[in-house]
């Protein structure tokens, strides 16, 4: 419960939630993501927070932040983030220049066995593998859009000798692009009797693994241990195999389309090779 003045259209009010070693477990806020939208077999909107005059009320279902998904990409999954661990958190709400916290206790469930040792060992397991999945997805999602303005741009070229390497080493980069972003989704599924009938790729299999762990027992079973040693390997690859196109292949054809004059592919944020987790 929070008690808020007459809050402008222009300010938003923000809840960061973080643990007893400063990290930061959820971020929600008073404004609507306006490039959200919903599609089958997608992730959920984050809860938007309440900000009327007087008093507000908001409840925090425990969970951490929900996974980003792939628009259009239907996957028969969950992609709500894993409960929390027992433990105190600060709950810090900022409106403008104030913030005011306050400090919650999560308590373990009485009737569960499970030790300290092993509520940390199924957070760093989930948290490590939800946070790979947001990765996957953004870096889905970065090489599509640079695949359909590929597209567009080749389209577009005139047809002189001048653009002919171009136009062939462009058409080869939309192949790579096109047979990467293939391995990492399924397109073709649009409802739920579509993973039947259409093979699920590796960021499906990835989320199912996700699925099949949280329990409301939280602790990681073995398969699931086996699961992620089998699947990090596959990741390892067509994550360099992304790094590659985004950061060479994509920078050395803009170089080549700025020399002939044409426009060239737009980067939507810089992406940073780095390890897993």
């Amino acid at each position: 419960y929070y008690q808020l003045p007459e809050v402008k259209k222009t300010d938003s009010l923000m809840l960061s939630i973080t643990d007893a070693s400063g990290r930061v477990v959820r971020t929600l806020s008073s404004r609507r993501d306006t490039s959200f939208h919903r599609w089958d077999g997608g992730p959920p909107p984050e809860p938007k927070l309440p900000a009327a005059k007087g008093l507000n009320r908001f409840v925090w279902d425990l969970r951490h932040a929900t996974m980003a998904g792939v628009p259009g990409v239907y996957i028969e999954a969950s992609y709500r983030g894993h409960k929390v661990s027992p433990g105190t958190y600060t709950l810090s709400l900022t409106l403008g220049d104030r913030v005011v916290k306050t400090v919650a206790e999560v308590r373990a469930a009485p009737v569960y066995t499970t030790d300290a040792a092993t509520y940390a060992d199924y957070d760093r397991f989930m948290s490590r593998a939800e946070g790979e999945t947001t990765r996957m997805h953004e870096m889905v999602n970065e090489l599509f859009d640079a695949k359909e303005q590929l597209s567009a741009i080749l389209a577009t070229l005139p047809n002189e000798s001048r653009f002919t390497d171009v136009r062939k080493d462009g058409a080869a980069l939309l192949e790579k692009l096109t047979t990467w972003d293939s391995a990492m989704v399924s397109r073709k599924s649009k409802a739920y009797d579509d993973v039947e009938n259409f093979a699920q790729k590796f960021t499906a299999n990835w989320l199912f693994m996700i699925n099949a762990t949280e329990s409301e027992l939280p602790r990681v079973n073995q398969p699931s241990r086996d699961r992620l040693s089998e699947l990090e390997p596959e990741w390892a690859a067509l994550r360099a195999r992304g790094d590659a196109m985004l950061n060479d292949d994509i920078q050395a054809l803009n170089r080549r389309l700025f020399d002939l004059g044409v426009g060239a592919i737009k980067a939507k944020k810089p992406v940073v090779p780095g390890k897993i987790g």
